[in-house]
């Protein structure tokens, strides 16, 4: 079993509600969440002009591979009904793939750790909440470290 961290993040509708669903899914489709943040709410990231975002990482742990959770999770996003029309634009549910394990990998259109979970304090904070001495398998630091080096001085706040 490896341990798989998930970022979800929503931003229009009922965005507590579509993190409540994606959980519902995530437990039925991939695993039980062994853990969760508590939920956060994020200025836009990327696009600054789109609505506040409810985040939350949480934490499973599954034989699935890489592949196939990112699979489960874009079907995921699909049925809740996420759309793909602008980079960083407004979403129903996001759902990214932070770590599977301390396993690095870089495929086209699988990059894990995620790429740029050390440049956003909406990820790191709820990550560090529940993981604080994890320890990233490329930068090899552990998240509290990385949270403390943060430049990102994007409010996020726990609700």
């Amino acid at each position: 079993m490896v341990n798989v961290f998930l970022l979800l993040g929503s931003n229009l509708g009922n965005r507590y509600s579509f993190l409540q669903q994606a959980i519902e899914y995530i437990e039925n489709d991939i695993a039980p969440v062994l853990k969760a943040s508590s939920v956060y709410e994020t200025q836009s990231w990327g696009k600054t002009d789109e609505p506040d975002y409810l985040n939350q990482v949480i934490i499973l742990q599954t034989n699935l591979s890489a592949k196939k959770i990112l699979d489960k999770i874009l079907s995921i996003e699909n049925t809740l009904g996420r759309k793909r029309e602008e980079k960083w634009g407004s979403r129903t549910i996001d759902i990214d793939i932070l770590f599977y394990g301390q396993t690095i990998i870089n495929e086209e259109n699988l990059h894990i750790p995620h790429p740029e979970l050390h440049k956003r304090r909406f990820t790191l904070e709820p990550l560090a909440e529940i993981a604080p001495g994890l320890v990233h398998p490329v930068l090899n630091k552990n998240i509290l470290q990385i949270k403390n080096e943060l430049k990102d001085r994007l409010i996020v706040k726990k609700l």
